[in-house]
């Protein structure tokens, strides 16, 4: 096969532990880009989530956010595709995300991702045990209400963001979730859930993005960790998982690589691109 388009995910991806892109993933990726390959980010971040040093990736010209809400051609900033839930399933969202408040949400919307400022303040303060305390205080945008700005921004959401401390508490909300219509549920870390609309998904993304480049699906390598990268990982002609991904993951890809902090995207490149 001749691979013409690159899609990954960032977190525990192409990128190491604390968000650091390797010059040898970088330097990979720039000789993929100058022999004509597509390399596009797919990441569940927002837009204002993403690291500088992503941008510095010469001859980058796309980037997948929120697990596939949004397509940013990065030439001239403009988004080219989007994918939101339906207004009424934010509503019902709404609705039944009020009753367990106890569970942090987040909002993304508009290529942001807001908190409640109460959770906002207390994780600055005093940290967490289950959520990434550094991250959460350098991407996110604290506001008095979350879920005020849920329903304000009801026909724009890209994705809710839902922190559980107890997987068994986890389990339960999935559950709940899986029973509403026109939503989908999936998860990039072990102590999340995230919702997005009912078709919002980074493989639906890079479809669309295949179709826009006149690019069949059988040639685009898809590489990620995290159930929410399946999909995208199933439906590529050549799926890769890292060496850290979790199970499902592994058992549906092509091909199993080294770990991210081992330079497994690069490693993968080299293999079947390069």
């Amino acid at each position: 096969m001749k691979i013409k388009l690159i899609a990954l995910d960032l977190d525990g991806t192409t990128l190491r532990s604390k968000s650091v892109l390797s010059e040898e993933t970088k330097d990979t990726l720039e000789a993929a880009i100058k022999k004509g390959v597509h390399v596009v980010v797919a990441t569940g971040r927002t837009f204002t989530a993403l690291p500088e040093q992503i941008f510095d990736i010469d001859g980058l010209e796309y980037i997948i956010t929120s697990n596939g809400a949004y397509i940013t051609r990065l030439k001239d900033k403009k988004v080219i595709y989007e994918n939101y839930l339906e207004p009424e399933g934010a509503v019902r969202m709404h609705s039944l995300l009020s009753r367990f408040r106890q569970f942090p949400i987040e909002v993304f919307t508009q290529g942001r991702a807001y908190i409640d400022r109460q959770v906002f303040d207390d994780v600055k303060k005093n940290g967490s045990d289950y959520m990434d305390a550094a991250y959460i205080v350098r991407t996110r945008t604290p506001v008095e209400n979350v879920y005020d700005l849920l329903l304000n921004k009801k026909e724009k959401i890209e994705n809710i963001n839902i922190h559980f401390r107890d997987f068994r508490d986890k389990e339960v909300m999935k559950e709940l979730l899986e029973k509403e219509k026109d939503i989908t549920v999936t998860s990039s870390m072990p102590h999340n859930l995230e919702i997005g609309g009912k078709t919002t998904s980074k493989a639906q993304a890079v479809a669309a993005l295949c179709r826009i480049l006149k690019i069949e699906e059988e040639d685009v390598m898809a590489a990620g960790d995290s159930p929410n990268d399946g999909a995208m990982i199933k439906a590529a002609g050549l799926g890769v998982a890292m060496g850290n991904a979790v199970d499902e993951i592994k058992e549906m890809a092509d091909f199993v690589t080294l770990t991210n902090e081992e330079d497994g995207v690069a490693f993968a490149v080299r293999k079947f691109v390069l």
